[in-house]
């Protein structure tokens, strides 16, 4: 008698679980624009999920703790004058979040870590440069405040987010509409789908597809009927990748190896209800101590559920096969050193303490003004220091110092404004 062989992997038993109900975030009004993003971005600090808004778009932004429900007057992130189509948490800043819409801009914010009175309208910067709807956002994963955005005018932007500057725009790749976009690890590469069925490997700097038309897949795996759109999730730490089909109400996942088969089923984890959209947790956010080693967010129509996936293990100690090392929130490169031609791989942390997301950190735009574009210079002349150019620190302290008096005499109208109503509230009394 021939024995079957049981393939040994530590992901066989991967468990999923549902969140309990008090750890749900009710109450929301989940986007219903029909678009194929997931519709929910999360990090280690805050939750953000794409919502229905009159008047233009908006999504809200709430601390992973504020679980239960959420009240209908919480404060949004507004701004566009069109739907807000993706977003997407910045990896190397946990405050900043980008998100595109419909009106053809890209939009980056900062977001406190304290809970705002009233809704965020004014964002860090405006990038505009497509013509049609922008959907799909990527930051780059090395390299500090690169951003990638790409609409429906087939063209990708790359943009320095700290100047506003375009550093690359591939406009001449893709005859049809973008599917989606997505980074290699060190970031070197894009693979990206079209409406013309063709996946396509580019090479960002060079503007040029280095790979597609794939004839033959490694391996093929059958799905079920279901015409709704996939979301893969994929884990490099364990090498499993996860589908959710949007309008389904199931999370297929599979662990990729390199031998043969190459693609293995693991398990799916099903619900009653089907999922308007899904944020998938960094590695750094995730709960070692429960050898918790996936945490999906689950947009329905009016909340958002957190799914765990577990590892069982019976040892209370820190599971290290499960854990290696994983990227962290510094960059390695900066965005002139990656359009330059360098490459670095991501800046790697240990779980094995847990991870606590730093402070708040700023992030400082400094826009290149077109009035130092002069003209060609005269006749030279010696400069004296009244006429010498003003060093980038030292306009730094003044913008700061401005903003400091912007605040205190915004502080005192307001002041003057309360005075002044006292008085009316004490003439009025002895009238």
């Amino acid at each position: 008698m021939s024995r079957r062989v049981v393939r040994q992997s530590k992901f066989r038993h991967v468990f999923g679980q549902a969140a309990k109900a008090d750890q749900a975030y009710e109450d929301i009004r989940v986007s219903k624009v029909t678009w194929d993003s997931a519709f929910c971005a999360v990090n280690p600090k805050f939750l953000a999920i794409i919502v229905e808004a009159g008047g233009g778009g908006a999504f809200i932004v709430l601390p992973l703790a504020k679980t239960g429900r959420v009240d209908k007057n919480y404060p949004l992130v507004t701004g566009h004058t069109g739907p807000v189509l993706d977003i997407d948490w910045c990896p190397h800043n946990d405050n900043v979040i980008a998100s595109a819409s419909d009106d053809t801009t890209v939009m980056v914010w900062q977001i406190p870590d304290y809970t705002p009175v009233r809704n965020i309208t004014e964002p860090v910067i405006t990038l505009e440069g497509h013509s049609k709807r922008v959907g799909i956002l990527s930051w780059h994963p090395t390299a500090r405040n690169v951003l990638l955005s790409a609409g429906g005018d087939n063209v990708i932007i790359i943009w320095n987010v700290g100047t506003g500057e375009v550093l690359l725009s591939l406009d001449d790749i893709h005859p049809d509409v973008i599917h989606s976009v997505c980074w290699n690890s060190n970031g070197s590469l894009l693979a990206t789908t079209c409406k013309d069925k063709t996946l396509r490997i580019i090479d960002p700097r060079k503007s040029q597809v280095v790979a597609n038309n794939f004839e033959e897949p490694v391996a093929l795996q059958e799905m079920d009927t279901s015409n709704g759109v996939l979301l893969p999730f994929y884990d490099p730490d364990s090498s499993i990748v996860y589908l959710c089909g949007k309008g389904d109400s199931s999370i297929r996942y599979f662990e990729i190896t390199d031998e043969p088969p190459f693609v293995h089923y693991l398990n799916t984890f099903s619900s009653k209800e089907p999922q308007r959209g899904m944020g998938f947790m960094p590695k750094r956010g995730l709960d070692v101590s429960k050898c918790e080693i996936a945490r999906f967010y689950k947009l329905h129509e009016r909340k958002c559920e957190p799914i765990v996936m577990t590892v069982p293990r019976k040892s209370d100690l820190f599971q290290d096969d499960l854990y290696p090392d994983t990227p962290g929130p510094e960059p390695a490169l900066e965005a002139d050193e990656w359009l330059s031609g360098q490459d670095a791989e991501p800046v790697l942390i240990s779980l094995k303490e847990g991870y606590v997301p730093p402070k708040h950190r700023e992030l400082r735009i400094t826009k290149r003004n077109i009035l130092d574009v002069r003209p060609p210079a005269g006749p030279r002349r010696s400069q004296s220091a009244s006429e010498a150019p003003l060093s980038q620190h030292t306009l730094e302290t003044l913008l700061e110092e401005i903003k400091a008096l912007r605040e205190r005499v915004q502080a005192q109208e307001e002041r003057i404004t309360a005075l002044e109503n006292m008085l009316c509230e004490l003439v009025d009394g002895t009238d």
